[in-house]
C-alpha cells in the first residue's frame, strides 16, 4: 500500500476550520475563477463526501508550478473528506490539448509512457491513499486503447455538436491563427468529455478541476454526462496566475519552475518564491500554502508595515519548496541561502546543494593555478584585471568567506564538492567550480 507523501507528512497540511465549508475557503483563496452552479458546488463539497478528479497531460517529463495549483485543490478537496483521483493521460498525451498559436509535436509512444510514469510518481506525492477517501491514479489510456474509431464515433462522437465545439475559446483561438487546427487537436475536448463520463460511470465522479484556460473542455465533460446520463456534474476552473506586473508566472530568467529536482533544484525553487514581488506574495500565499486566514492576515500586515523583512516571501518559499521537495531539502537550501547571503558557515553546507545554489549564480570553470583575479574576470564581477587588483586591495573580495589580501591567491576549490565562493562587496556572489 502506497503511503501519503513525507513532504506533506512533515508539513501536516490541513483545511482552515475557521471556514463551515471548504467552497468559502477555496473562493477566499482565489482559487475559483469559473464554475458551474456555485450553490450546488457549495451544497455538494458540504454534504457527504464525493468523487471527484484532475487530469494531468504527460506533455513533458514533469510538471510545473501552473500544475501544482490543481494538485493543491486535489489535495484540499482530500482534507475536506472527499475521494480524489488523479488521471493521468496516457492516451491524451499522445494527442495534447490544443495550443493558442500552433500544433503541437507529437512524441512517441515510448516517450509517453515514460512521462506518464514520471507523472503518477509527483501526483502521487501530494495526496493520501490512506482511509475512507484514499486517492486512486488513473489512466485514460486503460479505456481508451481497444477502443475502435467506429466505436468512438457511434459511442462518443454523436453526442457532440460541430458548432459547439467550434466556439471553445482554444478552438476559436486556433482557427483565427495562420497555423489553423488538425483534427486531432480538434477532437481533444471529445476526448477528455469521455473521460469524465467514464470515471463518472467508474466511481461515481460528478466534480472535476483545472485551469480556467481548460474551461471549454471540462465542461464538454459535465456536458456529456448531462446528455448521455441525464445527471448534473459540476466543474471548478482555477484562475490563471499572473504577476502583478504582467510578466508570466512560473518562469525564472526564461525557464519553467518545474517540480522534478533534477529540473529545477530545490535551491532554484526556493529562491523563485523568495523573489515574489510585495503585490503578488499575499496571493501565493492563499494559493500556494496551507496557511490559515489569521496566519495570511498577519503576513499582510508584515508585508505593509515592514516590507523590508520579507517575512511574507521567506515563509512562502520555505512553505512551498517544503510541499514539493520535504524537509530535508529545505532546511539544505534554506542553510544555503543563509551562508551565501547572510553570512553563514559555507563549509557547514552539503556539497550538492551547494553546488545547485552556485549554478543559479554567474559561474565558471577553472584550474587549481587560476588566480582570484582571474577568476573575478571570468565571472563578470569585474570588467578587467586591474578593476580585480583595486577591489582585492580596497579589502572589497572574499574567496570562501575570508577577506582576500593576496590578488596573487589561487582559488582552492575548498569548500564542499570542490567549489569556492567570490564574493565582491556585500552582495554580488560568484561561484567557481575548481577542476582537480
Amino acid at each position: 500500500m502506497r503511503v501519503s507523501s513525507p513532504a506533506l507528512s512533515a508539513l501536516a497540511p490541513a483545511n482552515d476550520p475557521t471556514f463551515d465549508n471548504v467552497w468559502d475557503e477555496l473562493v477566499w483563496r482565489g482559487l475559483v475563477h469559473v464554475s458551474t452552479d456555485p450553490e450546488a458546488l457549495r451544497a455538494l463539497l458540504g454534504g457527504d463526501p464525493i468523487t471527484y478528479y484532475c487530469g494531468f497531460d504527460p506533455t513533458a517529463p514533469s510538471l510545473h508550478l501552473g500544475n501544482l495549483v490543481q494538485l493543491l485543490l486535489l489535495r484540499r478537496l482530500q482534507l475536506a473528506g472527499h475521494r480524489p483521483l488523479g488521471l493521468v493521460g496516457g492516451s491524451t498525451g499522445l494527442i495534447g490539448d490544443p495550443r493558442p498559436t500552433a500544433e503541437r509535436n507529437l512524441n512517441t509512444r515510448e516517450t509517453v509512457a515514460e512521462w506518464v510514469a514520471k507523472l503518477r510518481a509527483q501526483v502521487e506525492r501530494f495526496l493520501s491513499f490512506d482511509g475512507e477517501n484514499a486517492a486512486r491514479i488513473v489512466n485514460n489510456l486503460d479505456w481508451t486503447a481497444q477502443l475502435s474509431a467506429i466505436d468512438f464515433l457511434r459511442e462518443v462522437g454523436k453526442h457532440y455538436r460541430v458548432g459547439t465545439m467550434l466556439k471553445k475559446d482554444a478552438v476559436a483561438a486556433r482557427l483565427n491563427s495562420d497555423a489553423g487546427i488538425s483534427y486531432t487537436e480538434f477532437s481533444y475536448q471529445i476526448l477528455q468529455g469521455m473521460d469524465f463520463l467514464e470515471l463518472y460511470r467508474q466511481y461515481d465522479c460528478v466534480l472535476q478541476t483545472g485551469g480556467s484556460d481548460q474551461w471549454g473542455n471540462l465542461t464538454s465533460g459535465t456536458d456529456l454526462i448531462h446528455r448521455v446520463e441525464g445527471v448534473s456534474a459540476h466543474a471548478i476552473g482555477t484562475p490563471l496566475i499572473t504577476n502583478s506586473d504582467g510578466t508570466k508566472f512560473g518562469k525564472s530568467e526564461g525557464n519553467a519552475i518545474w517540480l522534478d529536482a533534477e529540473m529545477c533544484s530545490p535551491y532554484r525553487m526556493y529562491q523563485f518564491w523568495l523573489n515574489t514581488d510585495d503585490a503578488d506574495v499575499i496571493d501565493r500565499i492563499k494559493i500556494f500554502t496551507f496557511l490559515t486566514r489569521a496566519e495570511i492576515e498577519e503576513y499582510a500586515r508584515l508585508v505593509e508595515a515592514e516590507p523590508f523583512r520579507r517575512a511574507a516571501q521567506k515563509r512562502l518559499a520555505r512553505e512551498v519548496t517544503t510541499l514539493v521537495h520535504g524537509t530535508d531539502a529545505t532546511s539544505a537550501v534554506v542553510a544555503a541561502s543563509d551562508a551565501l547571503f547572510g553570512g553563514g558557515d559555507l563549509t557547514a553546507l552539503d556539497a550538492a546543494t551547494l553546488r545547485s545554489a552556485l549554478l543559479e549564480l554567474p559561474h565558471v570553470e577553472a584550474s587549481v593555478d587560476t588566480t582570484v583575479a582571474q577568476a573575478l574576470l571570468d565571472t563578470g564581477l569585474v570588467s578587467s584585471l586591474s578593476e580585480a587588483r583595486r577591489a582585492v586591495a580596497q579589502g572589497g573580495v572574499s574567496l570562501d568567506g575570508a577577506r582576500v589580501e593576496d590578488e596573487g591567491a589561487f582559488v582552492t576549490g575548498a569548500l564542499p564538492g570542490g567549489v569556492s565562493v567570490l564574493r565582491r562587496g556585500k552582495k554580488t556572489l560568484a561561484g567557481v567550480f575548481v577542476a582537480r
